[in-house]
C-alpha cells in the first residue's frame, strides 16, 4: 500500500515524464530525445502496484504530454486546454496497463519479447485514436518528430508516420529492459538491433521517388498586421506589394496563405480583378485563400442545410485566379480545428467562447478533395489543403492517389506567432512529402513557410516568423508510387491485429480458468445375480 505522499509524488512525476517528449518536436526540436523521451514514464509505470495505479499514472502521463505538446492553445484556450488534456489522457490508460503487465517485475525473455511488439501497439493505439478531427486530429505523433532525419522519412515512405512511432516507441522499450531487467538483455538488443536492420534494409531496397521536372512556385508571406477593421484589406494589400516583386521572373505558380482574402471573389468583384491583374503582370496564375461568408446562391449549402444557413456560411477556401479572374477551381476545407473553426456540441460546449478564444460561429466543410489543374502546364495537377489538414495523412495519401503531382498547405500560425506553433506545423510538410512522395509546399501568412522535395528534404530557404518576403522555389516534380501510398496505414492494421490476438489469447485463457472441472464420473454398480 503506498503512502499518501507517495502517491503524490508518483502522480507528480507521470505528469512530468509523460510532458518530456514535446523536447523532441520543433521549437526544440530534439529528434533523438524521442527514443529516450518515454523511458522515465515507462519505468514509473513498470513498478506501479496495481493496475488501477498504472491507468492514473497511464492518464496523467497522456494529459502531461497533450499540455506539453500544445502549450501553445493556452490563449485560445484557456482552462479548456487542461479539459481537453485530461479526457484525450485517457487514451493512454490501455498503453499504461500493456508497460505494467509486459514490463513489470521480472519478465521472462518471452514476455520481454512480446513486450517489444505490443507496447508499441499500445501506444500506437493511442495516437490512432486521438487522430480522430473531433477529438482534435494526428498533431504531435511521435513519428512526426523525425522530420528532419532521412532514414525516418525514408520509413515513413514506406509506412507512413504510423511505422516511425512504432520504431520510436520500440527502441524506448528497449532501453527500458535493458535498465531495469538485466535478464532481458538478449531480447532487448536483438529487439534494437531489428530496428536497425528494417531501417537500413528499407533505406536500401525501398525505391526512391524518381525526379521529372521541376515547378517554380512563389510563396508570398506578407507577415504580421496590426489587428484591427482593416487587417484584412491591409494583409491583402500587403500580399499585392510582394507579388508584384515577382514581375519578370519566370514563375509556374503563386501561393499565398491561408486567410489571404477577406472577402468572397463574388461578393466583391473588385478584389477579383485585383487578383486577376497581377496574375496577368506576374504571367502566373495564383492559389489564394479565401476565409469569408460566401454569398446565398446554389452552392452556398448542401441542399440538406440550406435552408437552416440562408446565407451561405463561413468558409475556407482555396481559389485559383489567372489573368481573366478566377478559373472556376475551388476547394473548400473539410477538416475545421474544433474549437478555433466550430465548437463541437456547441450546445454543450458553447461556453467555451466566454473563456477563450473559441470560434463564435462555426464554419462550414467542403465536400471533398479537389485537384487542380495548373494551367500552363498541361498534366501537371496540384492538391491543396489548408491549415491542419497537412496534419492529416490520409488526406495528402487521398490527393497523391487521385494524382497530384504537387501539395499545397495554405497556412496561418500567426494567432501562435512567438509560441512552437509555427515550427511544429512547418515540420509536417517533411512529413507529407516523405509518405506521398509528393513535393509539398507550406505557404503561410506570417511564417514559418518552408518547401519540400519528394523525399521530404528541404528545398530553398525557410522564411522565418520575421520574413515578409514573395520566395521563388524550384520544386522537383516526381513520379513513382510509394508504399505507403500503394498499401495505406498498412502498420495500423497491424498493430491493431497483434492488439487483438492478445486481448483474444487473455480472453480463452481467462475462460478456460473459469471453466468449472468436470464432475467425476463413476462406474454403474453392478448387481449380482443368483
Amino acid at each position: 500500500m503506498l503512502s499518501k505522499r507517495t502517491r503524490c509524488w508518483r502522480a507528480a512525476a507521470a505528469a512530468a515524464a509523460g510532458a518530456l517528449a514535446c523536447l523532441a518536436f520543433p521549437a526544440p526540436a530534439l529528434w533523438w530525445f524521442a527514443y529516450v523521451a518515454l523511458v522515465p514514464w515507462m519505468l514509473l509505470l513498470r513498478t506501479a502496484p496495481t493496475g488501477r495505479r498504472a491507468a492514473l499514472e497511464g492518464w496523467l502521463g497522456g494529459a502531461g504530454f497533450i499540455v506539453a505538446v500544445h502549450h501553445w492553445l493556452w490563449p485560445s484556450l484557456h482552462v479548456f486546454l487542461l479539459l481537453v488534456a485530461a479526457l484525450l489522457g485517457l487514451l493512454w490508460i490501455p498503453w499504461a496497463l500493456l508497460v505494467r503487465e509486459f514490463l513489470g517485475g521480472v519478465p521472462d525473455p518471452g514476455r520481454a519479447t512480446a513486450a517489444l511488439f505490443l507496447v508499441p501497439a499500445g501506444w500506437l493505439l493511442s495516437e490512432l485514436a486521438r487522430s480522430w478531427q473531433g477529438l482534435g486530429g494526428p498533431w504531435g505523433l511521435l513519428g512526426a518528430s523525425q522530420w528532419q532525419v532521412a532514414p525516418a522519412l525514408r520509413l515513413a515512405s514506406a509506412g507512413g508516420v504510423w511505422l516511425v512511432s512504432l520504431l520510436v516507441v520500440a527502441v524506448n522499450c528497449g532501453l527500458v529492459l535493458l535498465i531495469a531487467v538485466p535478464g532481458a538483455r538478449v531480447p532487448a538488443v536483438a529487439g534494437m538491433a531489428g530496428c536497425a536492420v528494417l531501417t537500413g534494409v528499407v533505406w536500401l531496397w525501398v525505391p526512391r521517388p524518381e525526379v521529372s521536372g521541376t515547378l517554380r512556385v512563389a510563396v508570398v508571406q506578407p507577415g504580421l498586421v496590426a489587428d484591427g477593421p482593416d487587417s484584412t484589406d491591409l494583409r491583402f494589400a500587403a500580399g499585392e506589394r510582394l507579388t508584384r516583386t515577382l514581375a519578370g521572373q519566370p514563375v509556374d505558380l503563386v501561393v499565398w496563405g491561408e486567410s489571404s482574402v477577406g472577402a468572397d471573389l463574388a461578393a466583391r468583384p473588385d478584389l477579383a480583378r485585383r487578383l486577376a491583374s497581377l496574375s496577368a503582370e506576374v504571367r502566373a496564375p495564383l492559389l489564394v485563400n479565401v476565409d469569408a461568408r460566401r454569398p446565398p446562391g446554389p452552392d452556398a449549402a448542401p441542399a440538406a442545410t440550406a435552408a437552416a444557413l440562408p446565407d451561405g456560411g463561413i468558409y475556407k477556401s482555396s481559389v485559383l485566379v489567372g489573368p481573366h479572374g478566377p478559373t472556376g477551381d475551388r476547394y473548400d476545407k473539410m477538416r475545421l480545428v474544433p474549437f478555433g473553426e466550430y465548437i463541437p456540441a456547441r450546445s454543450l460546449l458553447g461556453w467555451a467562447t466566454s473563456v477563450g478564444k473559441a470560434a463564435g460561429e462555426d464554419r462550414r466543410r467542403g465536400e471533398g478533395p479537389v485537384l487542380m489543374h495548373l494551367p500552363g502546364r498541361p498534366g501537371v495537377r496540384f492538391g491543396p489543403l489548408v491549415c491542419f489538414e497537412s496534419a492529416f495523412p490520409d488526406m495528402s495519401r487521398r490527393l497523391t492517389r487521385d494524382g497530384a503531382a504537387l501539395l499545397i498547405a495554405q497556412s496561418a500560425t500567426s494567432s501562435f506567432q512567438h509560441s512552437w506553433a509555427p515550427a511544429q506545423h512547418a515540420s509536417l510538410a517533411a512529413v507529407r512529402a516523405a509518405e506521398d512522395g509528393r513535393p509539398v509546399v507550406h505557404a503561410t501568412l506570417t511564417g514559418i513557410s518552408e518547401v519540400h522535395g519528394p523525399s521530404g528534404e528541404r528545398i530553398g530557404p525557410a522564411l522565418a516568423t520575421s520574413a515578409r518576403a514573395a520566395q521563388v522555389y524550384e520544386v522537383p516534380l516526381a513520379r513513382g508510387t510509394t508504399l505507403y501510398v500503394r498499401f495505406g496505414d498498412w502498420p495500423v492494421g497491424a498493430a491493431l491485429a497483434l492488439l487483438a490476438a492478445y486481448c483474444t489469447l487473455e480472453g480463452t485463457r481467462s475462460l478456460g480458468l473459469r471453466k468449472p472441472a468436470p464432475e467425476p464420473t463413476t462406474p454403474p454398480a453392478r448387481t449380482a445375480r443368483g
